[in-house]
């Protein structure tokens, strides 16, 4: 079964410029002679498919995408990631806990095992345990590093019904003694081996690695919360509950092919992107200020103020400017330039009503008010349902679309008609250059927008 990843580096900007492409094998691992089913890879891949995403989602990376392709692929997209090498790492890791008392030392070596301290300030330090398994990581429900009263490096667990009432049962009567927490971790061996054409080919050889985290007294029965210590860093505590809380690989996974895209590919991307948005906006300045004159250009000022603050907001959110975050730029410009055309409209038809220039500007916003939040509300709540059903660049598409309508709908009320007010406020205004009501003038004097 193999998994195919994408996982691109970005600028501090967050606009994606190196992309990181590499082909991932999951290896199915099984007893010897067994046969390997249908069943057993569907399985395995929909687990891992579950897992690797839980575990993308951990990372925050901005826009993923993880998806099946074929039968046995997987596609991962990971917009954001700097260190690659570390985001192979977590997705590919197989961990897992186990819980088992400390054997007793009358125990028949038949019903016990050793196992050797993680902890380096431990080092080759044994303990023995009981072969029998009270639960594993499988029944973890919930996972949170932090640190102790002491300061030291631990994860706080929840366990799900089951696995809470086998730990209160097993600990409930084993009040006193000692328990083990044991890190199980999935690591390769390389063996060479002579090729069909003689030359030497390495052969990764799977095994599992078992070391004791910690083994406490039990002081009281525990429950389905808890708290694990024994770790060496606060990296290993967060990896640790990452990996408890995304739960574990079906079948390992191994990289089997990597390639690097440069940057020239994700420059032209963004070049392009980019250039649409000026290509789109050039358009909307020319048709403002030629059909609306004043109010053209006050408009144009207020969408140019939209686009910073757009671009700021972003920035602050730490989203990732990706191609469907720019179309979503672009629609928010003709979405900020449609408020303004609703009440430049209005404002005509007060004039041509026969309102003096200041009421008319001031009936012209008040009045659009209604319908612009009719018209964004509606689109907003389009894009929140993207956002929650959506995954990937849907998801990218859906912030900029929802920042965008909240950014439109400010500089278009109050940038605008704070522009407005400052070219025609406080005056005495015969007639306005808003372009299609002729030389129609009114020599009232309304009052100040």
């Amino acid at each position: 079964m193999q998994l195919l990843a994408q996982v691109s580096s970005e600028t501090d900007f967050h606009v994606a410029q190196n992309i990181f492409f590499a082909v991932i094998a999951v290896t199915m691992i099984y007893a010897a002679f067994r046969v390997v089913t249908t069943a057993n890879v569907v399985h395995a891949v929909a687990q891992n498919l579950t897992t690797i995403r839980n575990r993308v989602n951990e990372l925050g990376v901005s826009e993923p995408l993880v998806q099946r392709q074929g039968s046995n692929r997987i596609v991962v997209e990971l917009p954001g990631i700097q260190d690659t090498a570390e985001a192979k790492r977590i997705l590919g890791k197989v961990a897992n806990l186990e819980f088992r008392l400390v054997a007793e030392t009358n125990a028949p070596i038949s019903e016990r095992q050793r196992f050797v301290y993680r902890s380096a300030d431990r080092g080759g330090m044994t303990e023995w345990l009981e072969r029998d398994v009270i639960i594993t990581g499988e029944s973890v429900s919930n996972a949170q590093a932090g640190f102790d009263q002491n300061g030291q490096p631990n994860v706080s667990i929840s366990l799900d019904g089951e696995g809470g009432m086998l730990m209160s049962r097993a600990t409930r009567a084993n009040v006193k003694r000692r328990m083990g927490v044991l890190f199980i971790e999935r690591k390769y061996r390389t063996r060479y081996e002579q090729g069909e054409s003689g030359e030497e080919v390495a052969v990764r050889i799977p095994y599992d690695e078992k070391k004791l985290l910690t083994a406490p007294v039990i002081q009281s029965a525990l429950g389905a919360q808890f708290q694990i210590t024994g770790l060496d860093n606060p990296a290993e505590s967060s990896e640790l509950a990452l990996m408890l809380r995304a739960g574990a690989l079906a079948a390992p996974i191994t990289f089997v092919e990597e390639r690097t895209v440069g940057p020239s590919l994700g420059a032209e991307n963004i070049r392009l992107g980019m250039k649409s948005v000026q290509v789109g906006l050039a358009l909307v300045v020319v048709f403002m200020i030629f059909y609306y004159r004043v109010f053209g250009i006050a408009a144009v000022i207020a969408l140019s103020g939209n686009l910073v603050l757009l671009v700021g907001i972003m920035s602050l959110l730490g989203a990732t400017l990706t191609l469907p975050g720019i179309a979503g730029i672009v629609l928010t410009v003709g979405m900020a330039v449609d408020a303004n055309v609703l009440i430049f409209a209005r404002i005509r038809e007060e004039i041509r009503g026969g309102s003096p220039p200041q009421t008319a500007i001031t009936q012209g916003f008040d009045r659009a008010i209604v319908t612009i939040l009719d018209a964004n509300i509606t689109t907003l709540i389009v894009a929140i349902i993207l956002y929650a059903i959506g995954t990937g660049p849907i998801k990218g598409f859906a912030v900029t679309l929802s920042v965008g309508i909240i950014t439109s709908m400010f500089s278009s009320i109050m940038g605008t008609r704070a522009l407005v007010n400052l070219i025609y406020g406080g005056r005495r205004v015969k007639s306005l250059a808003i372009g299609g009501i002729g030389n129609k003038r009114s020599s009232a004097e309304g009052a100040p927008a």
